[in-house]
């Protein structure tokens, strides 16, 4: 008999950190999720990702409201 287990055979182990999600959700099924502020990226780069966010998802509700002033 082993001791008692708090989760079930296989569903146990180390937890991925965003960045490794990330890098496989590209790797393995080109999805490519980026924080529209990742400051990795140059300016122009975060553009583009603001731009793409916003042709394919709409504007972000902090953007919305700035953008009726």
């Amino acid at each position: 008999m082993s001791g008692m287990r708090f989760t079930p055979r296989g569903y146990g182990g180390r937890r991925r950190n965003a960045d490794e999600v990330k890098r496989e959700g590209w790797q393995e099924q080109g999805v490519l999720a980026v924080h529209a502020d990742d400051q990795r990226l140059t300016w122009p780069e975060r553009e583009l990702v603001r731009q793409l966010g916003e042709k394919l998802y709409g504007p972000r509700p902090s953007q919305r409201e700035a953008r009726h002033d």
